[in-house]
């Protein structure tokens, strides 16, 4: 095991104990501080973000991933405004959520508590770098942070400033911490660190997700992949989805809520998809399908198996045509990577079906997946979007950074 990486570590959970133990106002203190430090640092965290930038165009980055990448001062200076959200939450810690009286007259409390030392393994997006590690704050909770090497210059500035901020107010600058190691084998020991990390959070993509599952003998909340999907039902407004369509797909098609799989009805497919097509080739999307919609857009490729399950992160959707809702249904749920599904209906008992029956994180009725976001959600910010079903679901937000303990308080009571 790599002797840094333990170092990390240790002086992680020693950190841990310190926020352990902090209350609600010292740790909004702390947020403040980072708030501010990253206004009045925000250009030298754009300039070490440029030189990820130049480095990704030389290796040939997507357009999308680009932007993805991408952390200037505009960027910088509206992701920390997310953590004066974050600072307006209330504390999750600390909160009695159940208890009694033995007949002894001890009392036994349930109370939230930190997790302790959260890992966050992430691939090329800076704002994460401050979500996470403000997240991780409030809850009380100390973090190891291991982007990937697109980003790493923009990470090294990022936790810099964090660091300085946390000596500002008299916390342990280890509070936060960033593995500048950015091998494949540190991601593999820093799974493997279950002496030191309470619970490893990835968010990435399919190939991240997959080596996190295959190796991590840390506990898991499994965030990432989404491949999310559109059905427009056979009484949808078009215009309405056509709209949603374009959202979905176009806004930001690098991130995981960004819709990459369209299913319609057999009966409004005929008409709604060659509209829906050509707002989609304005910005040069590629379209592949199934032979039905083949047979309505004559000029794409047909859809492959493995189409149906991609997550694309890019100017690419599937095309998919159906008989009926049930068909979609069970299309989206064999295919989906759980995470967020949308139906456009004027049907209620459809968008009611639809809602009970897709089995993912976020469904949605006549709006964009694009809205599966902690901030959109009113969580401030999020770690990335759960789609596994125990512990946390959906966006990983204060609420899901903590766990709780038994506090027993007697008068000399023993067991007979």
């Amino acid at each position: 095991m790599n002797t840094d990486l333990i170092n990390i570590g240790i002086r992680a959970k020693e950190a841990s104990y310190v926020l352990a133990s902090l209350g609600t106002a010292k740790k909004n203190e702390a947020l403040t501080a980072m708030h501010k430090a990253f206004y009045s640092n925000s250009g030298r965290v754009a300039a070490a973000n440029a030189k990820d930038i130049l480095a990704g165009r030389k290796n040939g980055m997507s357009a999308a991933m680009l932007d993805r990448l991408t952390f200037d001062v505009r960027r910088v200076e509206k992701t920390a405004d997310a953590i004066l959200d974050i600072i307006a939450l209330p504390d999750p810690v600390g909160r009695v959520i159940g208890g009694n009286t033995h007949p002894n007259g001890m009392t036994i409390e349930k109370v939230t508590v930190p997790l302790g030392v959260i890992g966050v393994i992430f691939e090329a997006r800076p704002n994460v770098t401050i979500d996470a590690a403000a997240l991780c704050l409030k809850a009380g909770n100390a973090v190891i942070l291991r982007g990937g090497s697109e980003a790493i210059h923009s990470n090294v500035a990022i936790v810099q400033v964090m660091r300085e901020a946390l000596k500002e107010v008299g916390l342990p600058a280890d509070c936060v911490q960033l593995v500048e190691d950015t091998s494949r084998e540190s991601a593999r020991e820093m799974m493997q660190l279950d002496r030191y990390i309470d619970v490893l959070i990835p968010r990435g993509g399919a190939g991240l997700i997959r080596s996190v599952k295959e190796n991590a003998t840390v506990p898991v909340i499994e965030t990432g992949t989404g491949n999310c999907h559109i059905y427009i039902d056979e009484n949808a407004d078009v215009a309405m989805a056509s709209d949603i369509v374009c959202n979905a797909k176009l806004s930001r098609p690098s991130v995981c809520n960004a819709a990459e799989s369209l299913v319609l009805h057999e009966r409004v497919a005929r008409w709604a998809l060659p509209i829906i097509a050509e707002k989609l080739r304005q910005k040069n999307v590629v379209i592949v399908g199934d032979e039905a919609a083949c047979h309505i857009l004559k000029d794409i490729e047909p859809a492959t198996e493995e189409d149906w399950g991609k997550e694309y992160l890019d100017y690419k959707i599937s095309v998919k045509i159906v008989k009926n809702i049930d068909e979609a249904i069970h299309h989206i749920n064999t295919y989906s990577t759980h995470h967020s599904e949308t139906i456009i209906t004027e049907s209620y008992v459809n968008a009611e079906k639809f809602l009970a029956m897709v089995d993912s994180a976020a469904v949605y009725v006549n709006a964009s997946t694009r809205f599966t976001d902690g901030g959109e959600f009113g969580f401030g910010a999020e770690i990335g979007i759960s789609t596994q079903k125990l512990h946390a679901r959906g966006p990983v937000g204060l609420p899901e950074l903590v766990t709780h303990k038994y506090l027993i308080r007697g008068k000399g009571q023993i067991r007979t």
